[in-house]
């Protein structure tokens, strides 16, 4: 089947690895003009590791990700509140577990295509026009073309879901809380290989040192206004007014924001959707059901979906409509599950008040102890997803 896919970040690129695999002929079409860089740091672990496994992305990911030997917590005067070994706890749990920069992990999966995908960047759907047999796709510069399914991998501001389901707003689930990511260069103070927070009412800083003498910073805050889209100007004014008063490097970083050298403002929510898929057209990844960036797996499962996806078209014999029953049916209960789990995640990222602060340095502090963590976050670890076997193809 023709397919095209639409987003080239980490679903839909997989998704085409898989039905390139097994006969189909995908392309992606991507509204930037090339791949995105800059983003945060994902934990990328569980079935999405697998599943970059049975690409042969181990060796790359775990080359050009991150093993943070410290975890630390920190005053407004940068003296240590809390700590811990990550490693001790990751370890415990076996391999397949590496801290990567979420547009790093897109490349790779995208330099596994080979350049023998059909791309077409710079571009993206205007309309879509499904008569049951073939979908129409106008295209905001392209010539219209048909395919037999189309798939939105864009995104939480999925443009294949609003033209095919509807307007984000009936489908969102704002978290109220908003976050940003840059990364400056030459910045100091430096500490190699630790995730440094510090937290305070109402927002978390976490810097960390990547390689190259840069300096990755992401601010997490709560905000129940309007978070302003494609206008990098208007976010950082955002990012001044809601911090001014937070102390510890946070002035200082401020002062350096406008030098950043990549920039990604969003607000934290998750998609809900009853269904995955209506008619030819099908969604992936955040498109579909986006956990939130307090989720911490919104990569892995990315990965995931993009896989069963294409391993249910390939078990269907290219029955749209059984292969995305199946697809959303294996799912939908463990993304829910991520889903719920994220909303109490809030008051770590954000604390509303001064004792969920102090609490949050206690379970920091805790995390050494192999009791605690395992409390905390070790059910996190234990990836309850079961993947379909690798297509014959």
């Amino acid at each position: 089947m023709k397919i095209l896919i639409v987003g080239a970040g980490i679903a839909g690129p997989t998704l085409a690895y898989w039905l390139q695999r097994t006969g189909h002929e995908p392309t992606i079409v991507e509204h930037a003009p090339g791949l995105r860089r800059g983003g945060y740091a994902v934990d990328f672990w569980g079935s999405g590791f697998q599943v970059a496994e049975r690409m042969g992305l181990a060796p790359r990911l775990r080359q050009e990700g991150y093993r943070f030997r410290e975890a630390r917590e920190v005053s407004d005067s940068g003296r240590r509140i809390a700590h811990f070994d990550p490693l001790r706890l990751i370890d415990g749990y076996g391999g397949g577990y590496v801290t990567i920069l979420r547009s790093d992990l897109a490349a790779a999966i995208w330099d596994a295509l080979g350049g023998e995908v059909e791309t077409v960047f710079g571009d993206t759907v205007q309309s879509l026009h499904d008569d049951g047999d073939r979908v129409l796709v106008e295209f905001a510069h392209s010539t219209p073309r048909e395919f037999d399914l189309v798939i939105g991998a864009d995104g939480l501001h999925s443009r294949v879901r609003t033209l095919a389901f509807g307007p984000e707003r009936e489908f969102e689930r704002d978290l109220g809380i908003t976050v940003a990511a840059f990364d400056l260069e030459g910045y100091r103070p430096r500490d190699e290989l630790v995730a440094v927070t510090h937290t305070v009412v109402g927002s978390l800083t976490l810097r960390i040192g990547l390689r190259d003498d840069s300096t990755m910073v992401c601010f997490m805050f709560r905000h129940d206004g309007e978070t302003p889209q494609d206008d990098p100007a208007a976010q950082q004014q955002l990012l001044r007014e809601r911090l001014q008063n937070v102390g510890w490097e946070v002035p200082a970083i401020l002062e350096r924001m406008p030098q950043a050298r990549t920039f990604f403002m969003d607000r934290a929510s998750q998609i809900l959707l009853p269904s995955w898929s209506r008619g030819r057209v099908g969604l992936v990844g955040d498109a579909a059901a986006a956990p939130s960036l307090l989720a911490g797996q919104g990569s892995a499962l990315a990965m995931v979906e993009g896989y069963v996806l294409a391993c249910a078209l390939y078990e269907a014999g290219g029955d749209h409509r059984a292969a995305f029953a199946a697809y959303q049916s294996r799912l939908q209960g463990i993304v829910r599950a991520k889903q719920d789990a994220a909303i109490g995640m809030g008051s770590a990222f954000a604390p509303r008040n001064r004792a969920q602060v102090l609490l949050r340095d206690v379970v920091v502090g805790l995390m050494g102890v192999p009791l605690v963590a395992n409390l905390a976050i070790g059910r996190s670890l234990r990836d309850p997803i079961v993947l379909p076997p690798v297509p014959a193809g």
